[in-house]
């Protein structure tokens, strides 16, 4: 076995949903025949990458291209299609939840969504302990408490919101909940699926504060998923790129935002708004907009791309590491077309 120094491996992941439905809705004639059609949304498409240790790597990319579905894979909330995910060269992804259980610990989650992530019917005081209970059975009560209140006054929320419920707050409040929930065991690694996405942005600034300053106190290794492109420039070591479920591109955030290689980087970062700049700097992509049930061959970004030849047309473009370290799948780029 090849032995990686990445604290997690993605490894060929593929991850389909079939959303075909019942008998009826699967039912086409074809000739005057009746067939039955499947339909399968292909979220994840051969997804490889390696997070490093203490890093933050950012995931970007357009609604759809597949960000949350790698997230909650990588949590082994999704079961794979194919593929692995390693913790610690360890094969988690095919362990049955008991197996599972002592991984939950080191490998933590932020939602999207601070007003469903929370259990509406438990006090904070609950929710922040019940993973203690589940995951250190060996605690006293007493040391909950500590380790409750400890980690409480680390992330702002306030002592005398122990015995409240999540609707008595705001979106900000609820989300350092959330994020108080996820650190209460310990992690090492944290999964965030957008999450400053659905908070006001003088919040969001708040609550990417507190987590630039848990990584650092904490020595904390970040998947950060999100589309805000300012917010990755601040807070990404590097960044992946995908489209329709592919990756595009992998580099450092200083590599990608000065000097980006694939053409749909150099489109996604030229939609930045930015003041003072003229109509010229924004790269406007024509042509079929591909959808992940009905991807098309070769390139999935090969019917957008301005730069599209033949082989694009054909061939599905492997990965390659450049001489700067960024990694780019893309035939142009290969054959020295751009």
């Amino acid at each position: 076995m090849i032995m990686s120094t990445a604290l997690v491996s993605i490894r060929n992941v593929v991850k389909h949903f079939d959303i075909s439905g019942g008998l009826l809705e699967q039912l086409r004639f074809s000739g005057g025949r009746p067939t039955l059609k499947r339909t399968v949304v292909h979220a994840l498409n051969d997804v490889s990458l390696d997070v490093q240790q203490g890093e933050t790597l950012a995931v970007v990319g357009e609604s759809g291209c597949g960000k949350s579905t790698l997230a909650r894979a990588v949590v082994c909330l999704h079961q794979l299609s194919s593929g692995e995910i390693h913790y610690r060269d360890q094969r988690i992804d095919h362990l049955p939840p008991a197996r599972l259980l002592p991984f939950r610990t080191k490998l933590q989650m932020i939602f999207q969504d601070p007003y469903a992530s929370l259990n509406p019917r438990m006090t904070v005081q609950r929710i922040l302990e019940e993973p203690l209970r589940l995951h250190h059975r060996a605690m006293t009560p007493a040391q909950i408490a500590e380790r409750v209140a400890a980690v409480m006054e680390q992330v702002g929320v306030r002592a005398s919101w122990a015995r409240q419920y999540p609707h008595e707050f705001s979106g900000g409040q609820r989300q350092r909940i959330s994020i108080a929930r996820a650190l209460i065991v310990d992690p090492e690694c944290i999964v965030a699926d957008e999450p400053i996405s659905a908070l006001d942005v003088s919040i969001q600034a708040q609550i990417l504060n507190l987590m630039m300053d848990l990584q650092e106190s904490r020595a904390l290794t970040y998947l950060f998923i999100s589309h805000d492109l300012n917010v990755v420039r601040r807070i990404a070591t590097r960044v992946a790129v995908m489209y329709l479920g592919s990756l595009c591109e992998l580099a450092t955030a200083r590599q990608l935002f000065e000097s980006p290689r694939h053409p749909y980087t150099q489109a996604l970062l030229s939609a930045i708004p930015a003041l003072g700049r003229g109509r010229r700097g924004r790269i406007r992509l024509s042509g079929e907009l591909s959808t992940p049930i009905d991807l098309p061959r070769g390139c999935v970004f090969h019917p957008r791309c301005p730069h599209a030849y033949e082989p694009c047309r054909v061939d599905t473009p492997a990965p390659q590491t450049l001489d700067t370290g960024t990694v780019v799948a893309c035939h142009a780029v290969r054959d020295g077309r751009i």
